[in-house]
């Protein structure tokens, strides 16, 4: 009877899906970042059909956690790779989508490359962006557009709150009377 409590205990943790599925670590600082006028799902589902017509192949899209990955691919063929990530030919995309204002989203995504294989650092250490004239990054940055052009962008900026008026004559100082000055000629 123990046994099979234990055993139920063990397969209902298998089973629990805690926290998220999302990667432990933030995008790099130099990800490419927009706000969209879409729900975090949605954002990142058409942000997946977008890269996927545009010859960058997703191999992990959740919905759930509202992120996406391609794994590791040559921007050449648009085609994953077996190849060792090394240099800019091959280059790996992931994806965030996160709330920001009601029904918004900020998207913010990552074309990293490897510039150097070194096994005794962890190997997200050594992801860096490519830069902003890599294929895969204008691609990143149109697709992007592209959203905000359909859907729209952040929400305009409040407008500062207006001063009331002022009535006539109100806040003004009165003139100094004039003191007659001690001229010596």
């Amino acid at each position: 009877m123990r046994r099979e409590v234990a055993a139920w205990a063990a397969l209902g943790l298998l089973a629990c899906r805690p926290g998220t599925s999302r990667p432990s670590y933030q995008p790099v600082p130099e990800a490419a970042t927009i706000e969209v006028q879409l729900p975090p799902r949605e954002a990142t589902r058409l942000l997946a059909d977008a890269l996927r017509a545009d010859s960058i192949p997703t191999k992990r899209v959740d919905l759930r956690d509202n992120w996406l990955e391609t794994g590791w691919f040559d921007p050449a063929t648009g085609r994953r790779t077996g190849r060792r990530p090394i240099g800019r030919s091959v280059v790996l995309v992931r994806a965030w989508s996160d709330p920001t204002h009601p029904g918004n989203s900020l998207m913010t995504v990552e074309t990293v490359y490897r510039p150097v294989a070194d096994p005794s650092l962890p190997e997200r250490e050594l992801d860096r962006q490519v830069p902003r004239d890599h294929p895969v990054a204008i691609k990143i940055r149109a697709a992007l557009q592209e959203l905000v052009k359909r859907y729209g962008g952040p929400p305009a900026p409040a407008a500062p709150a207006a001063a009331p008026p002022v009535e006539p004559g109100a806040g003004e100082q009165p003139a100094a009377e004039e003191q007659p000055t001690d001229s010596t000629e």
